[in-house]
C-alpha cells in the first residue's frame, strides 16, 4: 500500500508565499517522477511542475520565475515552494509520483489535495 500526503495549504494573501509537501510512504522500493497539479473550481486539472529522480525540472509557464520545485529522495518527499502568489493560483493543489512498488510494478500514486486560497 502506498500513499502520498500533501500539506502546507492555506489561505494567503496576494505577493505572499507558502511551501506545499508530499511526502510518499507505504511499501515500495523506489519514487520516480514527481509532479505538482492543480485543479481551479470548474476548471480542468492541469500540470504545474515536475521533476525527475536524476532532478530535472519543468514548470508551466504560468508559473515560471515564481514558483520552484525540490524533492529529498531520503525523506521521498517533494516539495513546491510558491512565491509572489496571485489571485489566480487559487486551486487545490495535488502531488503524483511514480512508484515501483513491493508487488514490482510501477504505478502513479496521487494525493488527496490541498487547497491553496490566495485572497485578501
Amino acid at each position: 500500500q502506498v500513499e502520498l500526503v500533501e500539506s502546507g495549504g492555506g489561505l494567503v494573501q496576494p505577493g505572499g508565499s507558502l511551501t506545499l509537501s508530499c511526502a510518499v510512504s507505504g511499501s515500495f522500493f523506489n519514487v520516480y517522477d514527481m509532479q505538482w497539479y492543480r485543479q481551479a473550481p470548474a476548471k480542468a486539472r492541469e500540470l504545474v511542475a515536475g521533476i525527475t529522480k536524476s532532478g530535472r525540472i519543468d514548470f508551466a509557464d504560468f508559473v515560471k520565475g515564481r514558483f520552484t520545485i525540490s524533492r529529498d529522495d531520503a525523506k521521498n518527499t517533494v516539495y513546491l515552494q510558491m512565491n509572489s502568489l496571485k489571485v489566480d493560483d487559487t486551486a487545490v493543489y495535488y502531488c503524483t509520483a511514480e512508484v515501483f512498488a513491493t508487488d514490482r510494478v510501477v504505478r502513479s500514486y496521487w494525493g488527496q489535495g490541498t487547497q491553496v486560497t490566495v485572497s485578501s
